[in-house]
Parts: structure tokens; C-alpha cells; sequence
């Protein structure tokens, strides 16, 4: 095995048993629910059902991205032991967390000339973030170096397809993703907006679907036309929900029946306290890889 670390941030929404079976590292964001501030450690300070259960009743939530002393020594951790370090940020058209990321690898670059540290942006979030991380470990078992996986990494990246919908726009109207007047009358319309990640790693509204029942067909649908191969597609998707495992089952059943060539079944796994500061309640999201965003 290549002897390098792999490293990502908490909002790759994987599960610490993924993370350790993968051999991934993370470091954590910080998030404050009712004005006390939590780690992002995958749902030990705070389960996620207990999270989101919170937040449906009214506790507030805001988001801290990781400084650059905490980059600095999180990366020197492992520099000072010979460890080589390749490091995926959340997407920056999310979170501006790639610049303290990129600060402190000009102090330990010159610090640590004869060591190689790599930050690449992956453009992705959540569960999309997930499978780029895990599809880079299988590499890196494989026994790939840190140059191609880091290769690979920037060459592949946009391939990740993120789709996501959500059946409650309160939280949405709330962070201003969604305005008020438009939140109200896609409320009283019963409306299940249709997002994915742009090229860019930014948030964009896609589709206005009246129903659930309607919004999870069409997810489904975009997969068959996006991912590769279509029905014939062979690769893994992940789904993460914010504590609506319910409507993640029904989209991962229509998938495991449509594309009976995937590797394994559709793994579900929430949406974590970081991004579902944001979300709220209510968020399904589906990750697969597919045609290159470019747009």
C-alpha cells in the first residue's frame, strides 16, 4: 500500500466505520446548535436524529469553516512522521475553507521542503464528496501513488454527479437559498425543488417538481440520464438524507430495480451536522458518476 495520507473534512458525510475501513483521515468543521458550539465529529457530540429533531423544534444552527491553525497543525501531524499528505477540501463553492487549507500548506511547505502536501478543491459536498474520497482509497490500496491519485483527483472530480431534492423549505428560505415569497407560495404549491452541484461546486436550483412522489421519479430519471452507461451503469451511488430515511428507501429502491448493474446496493447514509446546518429536515441528495458537469 502506498504510504501516504489520505485526508478529507467532516462534510464528506461518511460514517466513521467507512472512514476507518477506507483509511481515511478528516478534519473536522465546528458548528453551534442553540448557540453552543459542537466539533463536527460525525455524530458523536450529537446524534444525528437528535440533530435534526432540534432543529425542527426551533434551536438555531450556524456553520465555522477550519482555520489555518488548525490546518497547520493537523497537516504537521503527519508531516513530522514522513507521512506524505493529499487533502480534499469541501467544495469552495460552499465553503471558502480551501483558502485556509491552501495558507497552511505554504507554512509547511517551507517548513517541510523534502515532504509533498496536496490540496485539491473537489468541487463536491456530502455524499458526492464521499464517493470521490472513497473511489481515491480504493486507488490508493491499490497501490497508486500520492501523484496519481492526486491526478486523479482533479482529472475525475467533476464526474461525480450530485442531485438532491427537499420536501421542507424552511431551512432553505431560512439560510436565503430560497426567498421568502417564493418559499411561501412553493409551500402552499406543494413544490420539491430539484438541485444539483454546477461544474463550479455551487448550489443551483434546477427543477420546481409539484409532490414528492413526483421529485423522487424524476431524480431517478436524471440518474438514467446522466450516469454512465445509463440503465447500464456499474458504478456505486451513495444517498444521505437529513432524518427522512423514508424517502431515501423509496429513491434507493426505484434505483436498485432500475439499474441492476451497480456495484452492490445503494449505500444511505445522513446528511451530518455541517451541511445539514443548512439543509434542514427534509433533504434527500444521490450521488453517482456521470457525464462531466459543465454547467
Amino acid at each position: 500500500m502506498s504510504d501516504f495520507i489520505l485526508s478529507c473534512c467532516s462534510a464528506a458525510d461518511l460514517t466513521q466505520e467507512q472512514m476507518d475501513r477506507l483509511g481515511i483521515n478528516f478534519i473536522p468543521f465546528h458548528f453551534e446548535l442553540n448557540g453552543v458550539q459542537y466539533t463536527d465529529d460525525l455524530g458523536v457530540s450529537v446524534p444525528y436524529p437528535e440533530f435534526y429533531r432540534r432543529m425542527a423544534e426551533g434551536e438555531d444552527t450556524k456553520t465555522s469553516q477550519v482555520n489555518v491553525e488548525e490546518f497547520t497543525q493537523y497537516f504537521e501531524s503527519f508531516l513530522k512522521e514522513g507521512k506524505d499528505v493529499l487533502h480534499l477540501t469541501l467544495s469552495s463553492g460552499i465553503s471558502g475553507t480551501i483558502n485556509s487549507a491552501k495558507l497552511a500548506k505554504d507554512i509547511l511547505d517551507e517548513k517541510y521542503p523534502d515532504r509533498k502536501l496536496y490540496v485539491v478543491d473537489s468541487l463536491a459536498a456530502s455524499g458526492g464528496y464521499g464517493l470521490l474520497m472513497e473511489k481515491l482509497a480504493e486507488l490508493k490500496k491499490a497501490g497508486h501513488g500520492i501523484e496519481e491519485v492526486y491526478d486523479f483527483a482533479e482529472s475525475q472530480k467533476k464526474k461525480l454527479n450530485h442531485w438532491f431534492f427537499t420536501s421542507d423549505l424552511t431551512f432553505f428560505i431560512k439560510g436565503g437559498r430560497v426567498s421568502k415569497t417564493a418559499g411561501f407560495v412553493g409551500q402552499m404549491l406543494n413544490i420539491c425543488p430539484l438541485l444539483n452541484v454546477d461544474y463550479m461546486g455551487r448550489l443551483i436550483p434546477r427543477e420546481k417538481i409539484r409532490t414528492k412522489k413526483k421529485v423522487i421519479a424524476r431524480i431517478v430519471d436524471v440518474m438514467e440520464e446522466k450516469a454512465d452507461g445509463g440503465k447500464d451503469y456499474s458504478g456505486k451511488v451513495l444517498i444521505t438524507h437529513s432524518h427522512c430515511e423514508e424517502d431515501a428507501r423509496a429513491v434507493a429502491d426505484l434505483i436498485e430495480e432500475r439499474f441492476p448493474n451497480m456495484d452492490g446496493k445503494v449505500t444511505i447514509n445522513y446528511i451530518g451536522n455541517l451541511i445539514g446546518s443548512h439543509t434542514g429536515p427534509g433533504t434527500v441528495a444521490l450521488f453517482f458518476w456521470g457525464e462531466e458537469r459543465d454547467n
